[in-house]
């Protein structure tokens, strides 16, 4: 299912617990707000060299939303 693929990949998880909220809970906000940077950066930096370029897009998307949230929460 391509929506777990992008959102959710099985890959990433240990049982409940996401890759995600691991590196967030052992590195802090800092590191996690760098990782969702670089993360975008090479979603976006490389989607037009993957067979499905969409999906990349939308990986982006995932990071970015992530770090959207973060910093709308810092500013409240």
């Amino acid at each position: 299912m391509e929506n777990n693929q992008v959102e959710h990949p099985n890959h990433y998880n240990k049982g409940n617990i996401e890759c995600f909220d691991v590196i967030k809970a052992y590195y802090g906000d800092d590191v996690f707000e760098h990782f969702c940077l670089g993360n975008v950066l090479k979603y976006v930096m490389r989607c037009k060299s993957k067979e499905n370029y969409l999906q990349d897009l939308k990986k982006a998307r995932v990071y970015l939303d992530k770090l959207i949230a973060k910093v709308e929460k810092d500013q409240k």
